[in-house]
C-alpha cells in the first residue's frame, strides 16, 4: 500500500475584502475573547463562499472551506474547477506560501513549486546562483544541487546566460528556467500552476512530458492545475474537482472530466458583452456566428469567431487566441490570432482592436462545443481565461431548413467532418 504524501483535514481558508485596518475596538475584543476561550472567530461565520456568480455582501469570503483528502506518494493529481474555485489557493497553503484559517495539514517531503512566473527567483541573481539558491531553500546540499545543474540548464536552453543576473532575461528565458528549477531539483512533490498555459506549445509539451517523468519514472507526487482536460487526462492518475472553495469530487480522472463538464452547462450562448480584465487589457466582446438563412448552426456553413478588446498601456508580445473544445472538455484546438513565439514580441500600443477567424464550413462534425478566450503577455501571464466564453451546437441542415442525419454522422465518433472530392 502506497504512503500518504498529502493528508488535508478540514481546511479552510477565509479572506477579508475591502482595506484592512479599519475594525473595530468591539470586534478585536470579540475576536480576542473567542481566541481565549478556544473559539471560532465569530465574524468569519457570517462569511460566503467565493462564488462569483452571485453578488454578496459579507467583507469575509471563504476562498476553501472544509477541504478534506489524502494524496498518495508517487500519485499524478490534477485539480480543476472554474475561476476561483480555489485551485490556485490550495497550492499557495500546500507549498506554505500562505496559512489556512482552519485546519491541518500533513505532508511527507519536500515541495518544490511553480506557481508564478519567477517564484522564487532573486531578480540581482545569476540564473546560476538562483538555482543553487532554489536547492538550498529545499534542503540539498551542494553536491546534489551541482548533480542537477546541468540537466536544469540544458532543459531551460539559457546556458549563455546563466552567469547574467535573472532581471535581464526575456520573459521566455525565466519561465522556462523557472519550470527547469522546479522539475530537476530533488523534492519529493512537484506542484505546477496553470502558469505552463503562458508558454509556447514546444514548451508546453516539453514541460508535460518532464511531468510525466517525474511522475512514473521517479515515483515523485504531482499536483497539476490546468483546464486542459486533455493534458489532465493524459498525466493524471486521479483528480480532485473544487467548486467555489468546496470539494467536489476527489477520485478517477474520467469521472472528475465529466463532473466538471457537467458544470459547465452548454447553453448555447453564442455572443458575450462586457468589461473584463486588468489595467493593460479590457475584454469588450465575443461572438461565433454562422451566417446563412436559418436561426441555427449547421455544418456546411463557415463559422465565424471573433474579439474585440481594448489596450489601455502599452503591451510587449500581446496573445490573443481561442481554445475549442468539446462539450465533454477535452481540448480539441488552439488558435492564436497573432501568432509570434518571440523572445523579442512587438510592441501593441493602446486601442480598441476586433480580430476574427473564420473556420470552414464541413471541417466540424455535428455536435457541442465551447470556446473560450485568452488574452495575455506572451510568456508572462493569462489575464482573460473563462470569462467571454461562449457555446454553439453544429447540426445538419437541409435546403428547407429542416435539420437530418445521415448514416455518416449518426452514431459516429470524431469531430472532423472531411468534404470529399469524388472523381471516377
Amino acid at each position: 500500500m502506497s504512503e500518504i504524501a498529502i493528508k488535508v483535514e478540514n481546511l479552510s481558508k477565509a479572506y477579508q475584502l475591502g482595506d484592512f485596518g479599519t475594525g473595530t475596538i468591539s470586534r478585536d475584543l470579540e475576536r480576542w475573547w473567542a481566541r481565549l476561550r478556544g473559539k471560532e472567530d465569530p465574524f468569519l461565520t457570517i462569511g460566503e463562499v467565493n462564488d462569483r456568480t452571485v453578488k454578496g455582501g459579507s467583507d469575509i469570503v471563504w476562498s476553501l472551506r472544509d477541504i478534506s483528502m489524502e494524496i498518495n506518494q508517487g500519485d499524478a493529481v490534477g485539480i480543476i474547477g472554474r475561476n476561483g474555485a480555489g485551485k490556485s489557493t490550495l497550492l499557495k497553503i500546500l507549498s506554505r506560501i500562505t496559512s489556512p484559517t482552519h485546519g491541518n495539514i500533513k505532508i511527507r517531503g519536500r515541495i518544490a513549486s511553480l506557481l508564478e512566473v519567477g517564484t522564487g527567483f532573486h531578480p540581482e541573481l545569476t540564473g546560476r546562483e538562483n538555482i543553487f539558491l532554489n536547492g538550498a531553500i529545499l534542503g540539498m546540499r551542494k553536491s546534489e544541487i551541482q548533480a542537477q545543474f546541468d540537466a536544469i540548464v540544458d532543459f531551460s536552453g539559457v546556458e549563455r546566460y546563466v552567469d547574467t543576473p535573472v532581471k535581464r532575461y526575456s520573459s521566455g528565458m525565466y519561465v522556462r528556467l523557472a519550470f527547469a528549477v522546479a522539475a530537476h531539483l530533488r523534492s519529493e512533490i512537484l506542484v505546477i500552476d496553470e502558469v505552463l498555459a503562458v508558454g509556447d506549445v514546444e514548451f508546453q509539451k516539453k514541460c508535460l512530458g518532464k511531468m510525466g517523468d517525474v511522475s512514473k519514472g521517479e515515483g515523485r507526487t504531482v499536483l497539476f492545475v490546468s483546464h486542459n482536460m486533455s493534458a489532465i487526462s493524459t498525466l493524471c492518475n486521479n483528480a480532485i474537482v473544487l467548486d467555489n472553495g468546496q470539494l467536489r469530487f476527489s477520485g478517477d480522472v474520467e469521472t472528475a472530466v465529466k463532473i466538471y463538464a457537467d458544470d459547465e452547462p452548454l447553453n448555447g450562448d453564442t455572443a458575450w458583452e462586457g468589461n473584463e480584465g486588468d489595467e493593460h487589457i479590457r475584454l469588450h466582446k465575443t461572438w461565433v456566428v454562422c451566417k446563412n438563412e436559418f436561426n441555427f448552426f449547421q455544418t456546411d456553413s463557415d463559422l465565424e469567431i471573433g474579439v474585440n478588446f481594448e489596450v489601455l498601456k502599452p503591451v510587449h508580445g500581446l496573445i490573443v487566441g481561442f481554445t475549442l473544445y468539446s462539450e465533454f472538455g477535452y481540448e480539441l484546438a488552439y488558435v492564436q490570432f497573432d501568432d509570434r513565439q518571440s523572445d523579442s514580441p512587438e510592441l501593441v500600443t493602446p486601442g480598441v482592436y476586433s480580430k476574427r477567424f473564420v473556420i470552414p464550413g464541413n471541417t466540424l462534425a455535428i455536435g457541442t462545443y465551447r470556446i473560450m478566450f485568452d488574452l495575455g503577455i506572451h510568456m508572462i501571464k493569462r489575464i482573460i481565461t473563462a470569462e467571454g466564453s461562449l457555446n454553439f451546437s453544429l447540426e445538419n441542415v437541409n435546403g428547407l431548413g429542416r435539420r437530418y442525419q445521415t448514416a455518416r454522422s449518426r452514431g459516429r465518433a470524431g469531430i472532423f467532418r472531411p468534404d470529399w472530392a469524388v472523381e471516377k
